[in-house]
């Protein structure tokens, strides 16, 4: 029986991904959970498995189309069954929605058409008429407009209207500058490397009391001569600056973007602070990577993860989401952590994470991040998360405050763990102190439940060995 695999869903907000790859050709066989082919979404470049196994039958969109979600992509058949009939059509595209991706049997529509490119409608032509009118015109009327391209024709000097103010301004005779524009013309480059014009005598603003002044200058003892600063030396710029480089915002950006900004705008956050006594956690930690291989050692991250899971177990409206006008209280605790990749942030999810060992946290979170850096994420790597975690630690960051990743209700930023003088029964002493902050969504959650959250999570990582029970 033929199977249809359709564009999956990846994120609660996702509406269409872009195919950059097909892994199976068309009469490849395909075992279910192989790699089919790869999309795009704005998070991440996501491979999608085979959902049946069987043979590739029929691809029926071209690499580098744009797929709405629930799109039929391929329908895969059994070894010797024929495809019967022709896949039923996708939905239309919507006006103006030029990228959609037209099916393989839309004939020559969609073959005129290169996914991902506008269609440019061609310049109208012009008359014989026109065409010989604009050849009459003189090359002042028809010159282009810009800083080179208008003429000044009142006079024989010919130049750009920037070219004759920073003559004005730097005192240079137009007459003197050699124009290297077309017939001639000065350009602004013409005028900036050419030396100033020898400075013009001052004149006098009263000629009628001059002798005056000069028989009664003559009257009185020679002045002293004034005593004149040395010149100010003028900064000219950096030699070396690099050129301005524009960039093009990636879909990942975009996305990060789109979703900030609604968030701190439809999100009423509010933020609590909490210092943690670390020794604990630090000793502990290295006292279980010694029996550990160097790719299997535990970070500060992974006990933070499964502190704040078993914490959540007693704060489920931390736990939660809004939709519609109900506030859904999530059964299972799935962490999400940012991980920094090189087009932006990526939230990979650690499931139901409260219930799992320390050793598999930091396996899976390690293997995901890895993943998600080489850009070949799994669907299951970031769906599902129910309240995230974003630890800039490892870049010596004292304390920040994050954005809620809608829909979930908080987020927990986390500083570095590091010795600070602390105060202790009157002694000054050193000690190892870690901030962290939670931005919580005020429409299900207040200060005081964020305030009884954050001293839940200092019960575990003050005496970490709760962990390991």
């Amino acid at each position: 029986m033929a199977e249809t695999v359709t564009m999956p869903k990846l994120g609660f907000d996702m509406a269409e991904g872009t195919l950059v790859r097909w892994v199976k050709a068309e009469g490849d066989a395909v075992n279910k959970g192989e790699v089919l082919a790869e999309i795009e979404t704005d998070k991440a470049t996501v491979e999608v498995e085979s959902s049946h196994s069987g043979i590739v039958a029929r691809q029926m969109v071209e690499k580098g189309a744009i797929v709405p979600v629930g799109m039929p992509i391929a329908i895969i058949t059994q070894p010797g069954e024929k495809l019967e009939g022709e896949p039923a059509p996708a939905k239309e595209p919507e006006a103006g929605d030029k990228n959609r991706a037209p099916s393989l049997g839309g004939g020559e529509s969609a073959a005129a058409e290169t996914p991902g490119q506008a269609v440019q409608a061609p310049a109208a032509n012009k008359t014989e008429a026109e065409v010989a009118s604009a050849a009459q015109k003189p090359v002042e009327e028809i010159a282009p407009a810009g800083e080179e391209g208008e003429v000044n024709v009142s006079g024989r000097i010919k130049a750009s209207p920037l070219a004759r103010r920073i003559a004005a301004d730097r005192g240079i005779d137009l007459a003197r500058v050699k124009g290297t524009g077309p017939g001639g013309r000065i350009m602004r480059v013409d005028v900036e490397s050419a030396a100033p014009a020898p400075a013009a005598a001052p004149v006098m603003t009263a000629p009628v009391a001059a002798p005056v002044a000069a028989s009664q200058a003559a009257a009185q003892p020679a002045a002293k001569p004034a005593v004149t600063a040395p010149p100010v030396p003028v900064w000219s710029g950096a030699v070396s600056a690099p050129q301005d480089e524009p960039i093009k915002i990636n879909r990942l950006r975009a996305a990060i973007g789109r979703r900030m900004a609604e968030s701190k705008q439809q999100l009423p956050h509010f933020y609590v602070t909490h210092t943690y006594k670390m020794e604990k956690v630090m000793e502990l930690r290295s006292q279980l990577n010694s029996y550990l291989p160097d790719h299997q050692k535990l970070t500060v991250n992974d006990f933070v993860v499964k502190a704040a899971a078993m914490s959540l177990r007693d704060f489920r409206n931390l736990n939660a989401a809004i939709k519609g006008d109900e506030i859904i209280r999530y059964g299972h605790i799935n962490m999400g952590v940012a991980v920094a990749v090189e087009a932006g942030l990526l939230t990979i999810v650690c499931k139901d994470a409260d219930q799992k060992p320390l050793r598999l946290i930091s396996a899976e979170v390690r293997e995901m991040a890895l993943r998600a850096r080489s850009g070949k994420v799994r669907t299951e790597d970031i769906e599902g998360s129910t309240f995230s975690i974003s630890n800039l630690g490892m870049f010596d960051v004292e304390e920040f405050v994050a954005i809620i990743n809608p829909p979930e209700a908080a987020i927990l930023a986390v500083g570095s763990a590091k010795q600070v003088p602390v105060v202790e029964d009157g002694q000054i002493k050193i000690g190892q102190r870690m901030k962290a902050t939670i931005s919580a969504d005020h429409r299900i959650s207040d200060g005081a439940e964020a305030a009884r959250f954050m001293q839940a999570l200092a019960a575990y990582l003050e005496e970490p060995m709760r962990l390991m029970l």
